[in-house]
């Protein structure tokens, strides 16, 4: 068996040693769900009687309270394409429970919003903190006591994270994911960038964006390029918590009936009352964590995660920052190339050998930690597989040592870049991190004037007006959770991405977010601390000189010190009152920085543990 890498094994003691106090806090909270805490049989029959009382033909057996009754926490909905096919799920899963003696409930709904329809409009102010809504509603789910064991529902952006901080609170209970799997292929990703600079070069009109975006995202099924919502499938698997090889395989097939029926199965073995007990809390520890960063890091994954990360990790009692993901990605090579860091998406990506051969190459290299708890098998080598039907039964094949497409997966000793493609950038800016892996190394240091923003609209208006033909650093500031709730930026791609095709020198820097659909502008991004409360950003003004350098990991206003400390920060304009955003008013005022997760929530939580 290979050794465990040095660095990954050393980030990972850290994240242990940092971790200590939290984790023995959080693993007493779920010994205390299991024995006297919130499961059936603390409950008085009043209460067992309104649990049970649609439950039709499963009412017997869950009356009896000898099977597992298994709930189910669905992010449903038939407008979101990646969570229609979960329509039809619940039934299905029903039918599949009662095939090993077990029953299934409902328990509850998370609302599940797509940063793709609200891109650059006002309902983005209300989508980081949606994480937080989700993970209080899967609180609020399997706080009824009814379930020995739940599957959650859930693919894209924030989902998966807040249904994971959500369920590790009742961490003494088994879950597993069970994913929907990407939408086939559609128009060529190079096509659809090619339309959209067009567009904003004014060269093509709205009907034929409009046909562009709708022949890319087509039917059902998750987008396919490699974003937050694929990157969160990608970590289940490097967690252990999805059935092995379940993440990308499409909606409405016999094979992804069948990995839903697998994980059905699943979980009934793995109740408490028999010989395989493997609850949630256990599963996600340190190791899984790291293991989740280093899968991030190895495929070219979103940077959303660089904030979903820590977050999911402090509901587990676990302590990890930019700093060890930084460590991580100076030794974890990028293996795969995926839309928009390559040219071909995730359905090429699954074909060519996909994640069951990105963990069986990550394992033989000492990358990752084998040694896991996971809900598939005996350790994280059960995942270095792919799904298959053989004669409609599934089974599982050892993946492949030789990738199928090397323009998507390499090996570890040939890889597309010799690190992760994450880098962290400190300087008198305060911290943030860069996506490298998408942008060519020539543009890993942009040294220009700023050009100061409050917010992208203004961008495009100044990118139309000729205004940014030149050399320049994008500043967009106050939009940070605190400010904004950190809306993405990713509308700013097309135009920025104009500017760099014309010769310029041009970087963004910002304190909210982009997508994992970030392209090739070096792009310096979640940088705290924010500008809300007097983070040094505040302090930049139109024609100031920044150096953003992914190289030597620094972020300058190369401004004279004693000034510099001298000068007064901006001040926000006044905050929007539209669209529900109001009604998040308390996340914003009491989120912490990005690093930390960008959580209200999880900050109170901390800081009720602390007293």
């Amino acid at each position: 068996m290979t050794d465990l890498n040095a660095t990954v094994a050393a980030v990972t003691r850290r994240i242990v040693e940092k971790s200590a106090r939290q984790r023995t806090k959080y693993l007493d909270l779920i010994k205390r769900g299991r024995d006297a805490g919130t499961n059936r049989s603390a409950l008085a029959c009043g209460n067992l009687a309104h649990g049970f009382a649609a439950s039709g033909e499963d009412k017997p057996a869950i009356m009896g309270g000898k099977s597992m009754n298994i709930g189910i926490v669905t992010a449903y909905n038939d407008m979101l394409s990646a969570h229609q096919p979960y329509g039809r799920y619940p039934d299905q899963i029903k039918i599949f429970a009662r095939e090993k003696g077990a029953t299934a409930q409902v328990a509850g709904g998370v609302p599940a919003m797509c940063d793709g329809v609200t891109q650059g409009q006002a309902g983005m102010d209300l989508s980081l903190f949606s994480r937080d809504v989700i993970a209080m509603s899967t609180a609020v789910a399997l706080s009824h006591a009814m379930f020995e064991g739940a599957l959650l529902l859930g693919i894209c952006d924030k989902i998966v994270p807040g249904l994971l901080i959500g369920a590790l609170r009742f961490g003494h209970l088994p879950m597993i994911f069970v994913p929907g799997g990407p939408m086939p292929s559609g128009l060529a990703n190079k096509e659809k960038v090619r339309i959209r600079q067009l567009y904003a070069e004014g060269k093509v009109g709205e009907q034929e964006l409009l046909e562009s975006e709708s022949a890319s995202y087509h039917s059902a099924g998750t987008c396919t390029f490699y974003g937050t919502a694929n990157s969160n499938q990608m970590m289940m698997e490097m967690m252990g918590l999805h059935i092995p090889g379940a993440a990308f395989v499409n909606p409405g097939t016999k094979l992804r009936q069948e990995l839903t029926r697998a994980a059905t199965h699943r979980l009934a073995d793995l109740s408490w009352d028999g010989n395989d007990y493997r609850p949630l809390g256990l599963c996600v520890d340190e190791k899984a964590i790291v293991n989740a960063a280093i899968g991030l890091l190895a495929t070219g994954g979103s940077t959303n995660h660089a904030i979903h990360l820590p977050a999911i990790a402090r509901a587990a009692g676990i302590m990890m920052d930019w700093t060890d993901l930084a460590e991580l990605s100076s030794v974890v090579p990028l293996i795969a190339r995926v839309y928009p860091n390559g040219a071909k998406d995730v359905n090429d990506f699954h074909h060519a050998g996909g994640i069951g051969w990105v963990i069986g190459e990550l394992l033989n290299n000492g990358l990752a930690h084998r040694d896991i708890m996971t809900i598939g098998g005996e350790d994280l080598a059960a995942y270095a597989a792919e799904p298959t039907l053989e004669d409609d039964i599934l089974t599982w094949k050892p993946y492949p040592r030789e990738t199928r497409d090397d323009t998507i997966l390499r090996p570890v000793d040939n890889p597309f870049s010799p690190d992760g493609g994450m880098a962290l950038l400190a300087g008198n800016l305060g911290r943030a991190v860069m996506k490298t892996s998408a942008v060519d190394e020539s543009r890993w240091t942009i040294e220009a004037p700023a050009r100061v923003f409050f917010e992208q609209n203004e961008v495009l208006k100044a990118f139309k007006a000729g205004e940014l033909d030149r050399d320049v650093v994008v500043v967009v500031r106050f939009q940070g959770p605190r400010a904004t709730g950190m809306p993405e930026l990713h509308k700013l791609t097309p135009a920025l991405g104009v500017l760099q095709d014309k010769g310029f020198k041009v970087a963004l820097v910002t304190d909210g977010r982009m997508s994992g659909a970030s392209g090739k502008v070096p792009a310096a991004i979640h940088l705290s601390p924010e500008a809300l409360g007097g983070g040094p950003i505040a302090k930049l003004r139109d024609g100031d000189v920044v150096r953003v350098c992914a190289v030597t990991g620094t972020l300058d206003a190369l401004a004279d010190a004693a000034e510099w400390e001298a000068r007064e920060a901006a001040t926000a304009e006044p905050e929007a009152y539209d669209t529900g955003r109001e009604l998040f008013a308390l996340f914003r005022g009491h989120s912490d920085m990005a690093e930390q997760g960008a959580s209200a929530m999880l900050s109170a939580m901390d800081a009720q543990l602390a007293g």
